[in-house]
C-alpha cells in the first residue's frame, strides 16, 4: 500500500456555524453539565442554575442618609429663617451619622450643616424637615422575597454585593466546563522543560493559548505533556482525560490529511465523528466527535496544529459550544467600518479570515491586512481586528470599506428586551422564564410608570411598555391615552393579565382599612406611587369619585416606584396602607382590601411584531405553563393574556 493510501481524506467540510449546531444537537447539556453550590462571595463569573430570591431587605432598617441630627419632622414644621425651632438632646433630637439606624419615634434627618449648636444639649434649625428627609428606608434597594437574579444569569462583581446584601451566602450555579488539551507530535517539545529546539523541532505553546482563551470563557482548562505520534499513545491520553472528568477533550494537531494524523481514527474508536473539516481558512483541519459507551456524551475536538488555525477552531467553533454548555451568552465583538489599506486577494470556495492592524486616520478607520500564514503567531499578537472574506469572493480591493470585528468583547445587545413602563411582579417571572429558554433572552426593565412608558415609546427608547391606564370617560384602558399622547403612531396592544388592585394593609388590618374612604382618616397614613404611574391615576379616580381631596390623604405626596416598595413600607409600619397589586401584598404576607380590576397591557410599535425577540416574548406569554405560574402569584386573571386588544374592549375582551 502506498503512502497516499494511508492518508486521511477530509469528509465533506461545513461552515463553522453548522458544525456548532451539529454538536449542540448531539450533546445532552442537562446530563453533561450539573449544578453545584458555591459560596456567594466566590460566585463572580459563574452562572445561576435557578432563580435567586432575596432573603433580607436592604437596608434592613431605616438608616440615616446624612450626618446630622434625627428629628420628628412634625416638631420642626414651624422652623423659618429668623424664627428657628429649638430642640433638646434626647427629647427633640439625637445625633446620627450616615448609616446609623434611625432612632425610635423619629422620621427625618437634618444635615449637620443646617444645625446650629447652641450648647452641649441644645440645637436650633431654621428650616422644617419633611417626613423621611435624608432617610434610607428599609427595603429601599432590595425587598425580601423579590427576584434578585434570574436563572442562567452570569454573575458580576456587583451581583456578589447584591447577593450578600440580600442575605444570600451560598447559591446554586452551573458547574464549569472542564476541558483537557492534549498536544501531539514527535517534533513538539514540552515548554515546561525550557528546551532549545533543534532543526525540525518546535516548542509547544498552543496548549497555553488554549488554556488562557478557555479560562476567559469561565471554563476550567488543563493540559497534558506532548503525546508522541503513536495511535496507542493518543488513545491512552484521550482515555485518561475522559476518566479524569473532562467534559471536552481537545487534541492539538494530528487532524489534517497526513498519514501520521491519528485524531480522526482515535475519535471514531471512542464514539461518533460529527465533522472532519470546516469551510473556513485558516482553521479547516478541525475535527469534532461525541463519545459513546463508558464516557457517554462527551465532546472531542481535533484542533489544527498551526496557531492561527487553532485559534479559529477555538473561537469560531469551541467557544460558542462551551458558552452554550455553561448557559452563557457570547459577548460578541464590536464591529466597525474601515477602509482597506491595500488589495487583499482570496481564493474562492471557502470563507477566509484576515487579521488586521487598525488605526484611526482623520475621521475614519483604516485597516491594514497582516500576513496570512496559518503558522504566523505574530499575526495574532499584532491584530486589532479581523475581517471575513466571503467564500464566493475573489478578495477585497484597496480602499474598499469593509466590516471589521474588533478583538474585544461586546455584550450581546441583540438578545436584550428593553421594557420601560409600569412595574408588575409578572415582569420578574417573565425575566426568569426568558432566561430559561434554550436561546436565552435578557429582559431589562425600567420602572417609570405607565405614562413614562408611553413617553419612551414616543422617543424610540423602548421595545415595549407595560401600561394599565384607566379612562373613566370610556371605561376603557390605555387606548384613550395612546390616542392623546401618541397620535399617529402605529401601535399594537397585547394583554398580559387582568390584575387585582387594592389597598395593601398591615397583617390583621389593625386599623380596619376597607376602602378609599378610610384614606381621609387622621389616624391613617398612606404611601403613594409616583406621578404618572397607572396606580396613581387609578387612586386619583377613586379619590375623586369619593369626594376626597388628595391633600386630605396623609402621605399622598410620599412616592415609591414599585408595588413591592409600597408593600414593604406597609410591612415595616412606615405607612398604614398603600395602593398596589394583590401579588405584592401576598408576597410579603400583607392583608388586602380589593378596590378594582384593571387590564395590564404591553404596548409596542406594530413593526416590532416581526422582531424575533418579540415573537419569543409572545410565545412565552401564550403558553399555559406561564399563565399558570402567573395565576399562582395571586391576583392575576388570564382570560385575555396574549390577545391583541382593540379600543372599547375594556375587561371583557
Amino acid at each position: 500500500m502506498s503512502d497516499s493510501d494511508d492518508r486521511n481524506i477530509y469528509l465533506s467540510t461545513m461552515p463553522p456555524a453548522e458544525a456548532v449546531d451539529r454538536v449542540k444537537a448531539a450533546l445532552d447539556r442537562a446530563a453533561l453539565i450539573k449544578a453545584e453550590t458555591v459560596p456567594a462571595h466566590e460566585a463572580c463569573g459563574r452562572v445561576t442554575s435557578q432563580p435567586i430570591f432575596a432573603r433580607c431587605s436592604s437596608p434592613t432598617f431605616h438608616a440615616a442618609a446624612m450626618d446630622g441630627i434625627a428629628v420628628t419632622s412634625a416638631a420642626t414644621f414651624a422652623a423659618r429663617e429668623g424664627s428657628p425651632v429649638v430642640l433638646k438632646l434626647g427629647q427633640g433630637y439625637r445625633p446620627v451619622n450616615t448609616g446609623h439606624p434611625l432612632p425610635e419615634g423619629m422620621d427625618a434627618v437634618v444635615m449637620i450643616e443646617h444645625v446650629e449648636q447652641l450648647d452641649a444639649e441644645t440645637v436650633s434649625i431654621e428650616a422644617p424637615a419633611f417626613p423621611w428627609q435624608h432617610v434610607r428606608r428599609i427595603g429601599e434597594d432590595i425587598v425580601a422575597t423579590e427576584l434578585l437574579l434570574p436563572q442562567n444569569h452570569s454573575l458580576s462583581p456587583y451581583d456578589v454585593g447584591a447577593l450578600l446584601a440580600a442575605g444570600i451566602f451560598e447559591l446554586s450555579v452551573w458547574e464549569r466546563v472542564r476541558l483537557t488539551f492534549i498536544p501531539t507530535g514527535d517534533e513538539v517539545l514540552d515548554f515546561t522543560t525550557c528546551p532549545t529546539p533543534e532543526a525540525g523541532q518546535v516548542i509547544e505553546s498552543n496548549s497555553q493559548v488554549f488554556r488562557a482563551i478557555a479560562a476567559s470563557w469561565g471554563a476550567l482548562p488543563t493540559h497534558t505533556a506532548p503525546v508522541p505520534d503513536k495511535p496507542e499513545a493518543l488513545r491512552a491520553a484521550v482515555a485518561a482525560a475522559l476518566a479524569g472528568g473532562a467534559h471536552v477533550v481537545v487534541v492539538g494537531a494530528g487532524s489534517s490529511a497526513g498519514s501520521k494524523d491519528f485524531t480522526r481514527s482515535t475519535f471514531e474508536s471512542f464514539g461518533q465523528l460529527l465533522a472532519h473539516g470546516i469551510s473556513v481558512m485558516p482553521g479547516k483541519p478541525t475535527v469534532l466527535g461525541v463519545t459513546k459507551g463508558l464516557f457517554e456524551g462527551r465532546l472531542m475536538v481535533g484542533a489544527p496544529g498551526y496557531p492561527v488555525s487553532a485559534v479559529v477552531c477555538l473561537e469560531d467553533v469551541l467557544e460558542p459550544i462551551v458558552r452554550w454548555l455553561m448557559r452563557q451568552a457570547s459577548p460578541g465583538r464590536q464591529k466597525i467600518t474601515a477602509r482597506l489599506a491595500r488589495k487583499t486577494p482570496s481564493r474562492p470556495g471557502m470563507e477566509e479570515i484576515v487579521r488586521l492592524a487598525v488605526g484611526k486616520v482623520g475621521g475614519g478607520f483604516v485597516a491594514a491586512p497582516l500576513a496570512r500564514g496559518a503558522g504566523l503567531i505574530t499575526s495574532l499578537t499584532k491584530a486589532q481586528a479581523i475581517t471575513r472574506i466571503p467564500a464566493q469572493s475573489e478578495g477585497l480591493t484597496q480602499d474598499e470599506f469593509i466590516e471589521a470585528e474588533l478583538l474585544v468583547p461586546l455584550a450581546g445587545l441583540e438578545s436584550v428586551l428593553v421594557h420601560i413602563g409600569s412595574h408588575d411582579n409578572i415582569l420578574d417571572l417573565l425575566a426568569n422564564e426568558l432566561m430559561g429558554l434554550a436561546e436565552p433572552l435578557s429582559l431589562v426593565s425600567s420602572h417609570v410608570g405607565s405614562m413614562g412608558g408611553l413617553t419612551a415609546l414616543k422617543n424610540g427608547a423602548a421595545l415595549f411598555a407595560g401600561c394599565h391606564l384607566f379612562d373613566p370617560a370610556t371605561n376603557d384602558f390605555n387606548f384613550p391615552f395612546l390616542a392623546k399622547h401618541l397620535p399617529g403612531m402605529d401601535l399594537t396592544v397585547i394583554n398580559l393579565a387582568i390584575r387585582h388592585q387594592g389597598l395593601m394593609v398591615q397583617p390583621g388590618n389593625p386599623k380596619k382599612i376597607t376602602g378609599v374612604a378610610d384614606l381621609a382618616r387622621e389616624d391613617v397614613t398612606f404611601i403613594n406611587r409616583q406621578r404618572g404611574a397607572g396606580t396613581r391615576i387609578l387612586l386619583d379616580h377613586h379619590l375623586s369619585a369619593a369626594g376626597i381631596a388628595p391633600q386630605a390623604v396623609r402621605g399622598y405626596d410620599r412616592e415609591e416606584y414599585t408595588h413591592m416598595a409600597v408593600a414593604v413600607n406597609v410591612l415595616t409600619h412606615a405607612a398604614d396602607c398603600g395602593l398596589g397589586i394583590f401579588a405584592a401584598a401576598k408576597a410579603l404576607g400583607l392583608d388586602f382590601a380589593p378596590l378594582a380590576l384593571e387590564r395590564y397591557d404591553l404596548v409596542l410599535p406594530t413593526a416590532s411584531l416581526d422582531d424575533p425577540r418579540i415573537k419569543t416574548l409572545r410565545a412565552v406569554i401564550g403558553t399555559g405553563q406561564f399563565q399558570e405560574r402567573m395565576r399562582a402569584l395571586g391576583g392575576y386573571d388570564t382570560p385575555l393574556t396574549g390577545k391583541i386588544m382593540k379600543p372599547g374592549m375594556g375587561l371583557a375582551g
